[in-house]
């Protein structure tokens, strides 16, 4: 471990008691006591509370954040509404700041160059100085969680230490206490650590100040990160994304994934059985939805650890309890299980929407605007603007709800089985306009590696900038891996490679149009695209062989359409959808390749992969004398 500069003549007793340190003591844990002393020293808390897993201990968190007015209590039992900074509406603490997310890098060893990254000992410098004090009249809480179901070998425990309430509540709805798990570590090290503060604050609601100062640095080489002067749960909940970067780089250097994966229990009708996948989606793009599509089962909807299990699957497990989800257009029609449990009595953290007369309000709810209310600018009016006479929106389009999965009425029965979930299947999707067919399943494991790897976004009228402009998202992963990308696709390689039943691999595409401009699919059409899958899997529908993948036939799909949607689907709905549009794939083939080659170390079957699609395109072109290609004609 880095050794820190402590504070002359510290003595841990001037901050903690004989309660708090025997909860310590009782660990019987030197790299935690270590942990705990170094960075209260240096971070100079006036007060040090041991969170254990008793409820005591957990109802003063929850009541705290309430006294100190970094939550307030709503109307509807179990309610409480979190402001994090704004300042205007370009310079806020409501979403993830990428450009201060940086890997810390030991000297001469190689990063891949989409990671954003900072030499080590630069950046512990920096941000050790930044941390010097930053917790000085402010009350830091030791907490304890398990990544993952209690008792498993997928799980990895976290030791955080923070100084925001907030944060600290979030995390008990969100993970599992992991206090009592830490005892049987018998002193072992192997857990990630996690120290964050809010900083300086400011107001009523107390918000970070410094803003300028923010900064959130993963250091690989002790399984830690350090996060400084913000508030919103994407930069201070450790265990969350954060994690996720620690466990991608111990997933990969272990044989296993770590991934941005939702975990979905598919019940086909008239079928005894369930059948669990899993997916990668980058923002608004389908995750969601899919893994909350009507009649199936959730385990979890945003990051997943696979591991060889001894039946011969990839089993796969949540390593969260709780939801952290975008509330933007979450109503009651497309959305309602998640709805429903928002708006009736149970432990609910809203953050960053408009509460007037003691209930929320956020963009896309269904419900008349109020004219006036309270939100992440104070008190709020329709038609207030900020400093830069930039329009306020009622709400923040990235505002936020956290609650307990098992809240849900799809919660699925194996969602803390220390087994995990076999999977069946894998899904990949982005938002591509004129491209890929709405479902198509790889050839095999290493292609459908590929197809994860080839994952491209366009963006919308939502993104600054212009519309339209496709961007590579791997694995809908690339914000998170810290490791090379030659090297993350190689491990996923290999984990296909060496298991017994390999996971299906199918591409989705819920954003496919005609040359009008017009979608091709329609909101619940996923619903089919997914069953079609689930049948793959047990060998139930054949399917039309291309050079980019297996498409469906056009019976299979009109029967699934009339038992799932009730709706008729002819044969002209099937053949917009499903033709090979060569052209397009062939660009789509040159942007991968483009991506990848400013890459090093990229592993061979990838580049095979492009040159065998793109020659068989080619000769598939030929063959055919055009440039689109029915379905029906292969």
């Amino acid at each position: 471990m880095e050794t820190l500069k402590t504070k002359p003549n510290f003595d841990i007793n001037n901050v903690i008691d004989q309660e708090n340190l025997a909860k310590l003591e009782a660990l019987n844990n030197k790299k935690v006591m270590q942990i705990v002393i170094e960075f209260v020293s240096l971070c100079k808390p006036i007060k040090v509370t041991v969170i254990t897993d008793s409820k005591e201990d957990i109802d003063y968190v929850r009541q705290k954040a309430i006294e100190i007015h970094e939550e307030e209590k709503l109307v509807t039992e179990g309610h409480t509404i979190h402001f994090d900074g704004f300042f205007r509406m370009d310079y806020h603490d409501q979403a993830r700041d990428k450009a201060n997310t940086r890997v810390l890098v030991p000297n001469g060893e190689y990063m891949s160059q989409w990671i954003n990254n900072i030499d080590r000992d630069e950046g512990l410098k920096e941000i050790l100085e930044i941390m010097d004090g930053c917790m000085e009249g402010n009350e830091c809480l030791v907490r304890f969680f398990c990544l993952g179901p209690i008792g498993s070998k997928f799980s990895i425990l976290a030791l955080q230490l923070t100084d925001s309430f907030y944060v600290a509540h979030s995390e008990d709805i969100l993970y599992r206490a992991g206090y009592e798990v830490f005892k049987k570590l018998s002193g072992s090290d192997r857990f990630f650590y996690f120290i964050h503060s809010a900083g300086e604050l400011i107001g009523n609601p107390p918000v970070t100040k410094n803003l300028d100062k923010r900064r959130i640095y993963i250091d690989l080489q002790e399984d830690r990160v350090l996060s400084v002067n913000n508030q919103y749960a994407g930069n201070s909940l450790g265990l969350k994304k954060l994690a996720l970067r620690l466990a991608i780089h111990k997933a990969n250097n272990e044989g296993w994934l770590a991934e941005h994966y939702f975990i979905l229990g598919v019940h086909p009708k008239e079928k005894n059985r369930i059948s669990y996948f899993c997916g990668a989606y980058p923002s608004a793009c389908g995750k969601t939805s899919t893994a909350m599509l009507p009649d199936q089962t959730v385990v979890g909807d945003d990051i997943a650890y696979l591991h060889a299990w001894d039946d011969g699957y990839a089993h796969a497990a949540n390593i969260e309890q709780g939801l952290f989800g975008i509330i933007k257009d979450v109503n009651q029609d497309d959305d309602p299980v998640i709805y429903k449990a928002l708006t009736t009595p149970r432990e609910t953290i809203f953050s960053n929407v408009l509460i007037t007369a003691g209930f929320p309000y956020w963009i896309g709810d269904g419900k008349p605007v109020p004219k006036k209310g309270v939100n992440f600018s104070g008190k709020w009016r329709k038609g207030k603007k900020d400093e830069n006479n930039k329009k306020i929106p009622h709400a923040h389009p990235n505002a936020r709800y956290t609650i307990r999965i098992n809240e849900l009425s799809n919660a699925d029965v194996n969602l803390d089985s220390p087994e995990g979930v076999p999977i069946e299947g894998i899904f990949y999707g982005g938002r591509d306009s004129d491209t890929l067919p709405p479902v198509l399943e790889s050839l095999d494991w290493e292609h459908g590696v590929f197809i994860g790897a080839a994952i491209e976004s366009e963006t919308t009228s939502a993104t600054l900038g212009a519309e339209g402009v496709r961007r590579p998202s791997p694995m809908a992963n690339l914000d998170f891996v810290v490791v090379p990308l030659g090297k993350y696709l190689a491990n996923h390689r290999t984990f296909g490679n060496n298991l017994k039943v390999c996971p299906k691999v199918f591409s989705t595409n819920y954003f496919l149009k005609n040359k009008d401009g017009k979608y091709l699919n329609g909101m619940l059409d996923k619903l089919v695209w997914v069953m079609w899958a689930e049948g793959r899997t047990h060998n139930e529908f054949e399917a039309i062989k291309t050079p980019v993948g297996l498409i469906p036939k056009y019976h299979d799909l009109r029967d699934l359409f009339r038992l799932y949607l009730n709706k008729d689907y002819n044969k002209k709905e099937y053949e917009e959808q499903f033709s090979i549009r060569i052209t397009h794939l062939l660009e789509k083939l040159d942007r991968v390749e483009g991506m990848y080659k400013k890459d090093k170390g990229i592993p061979e079957f990838f580049w095979t992969l492009l040159e065998d699609q793109r020659k068989k395109l080619k000769e598939l072109r030929k063959k055919h004398n055009t440039e689109e290609i029915s379905p029906f004609d292969l």
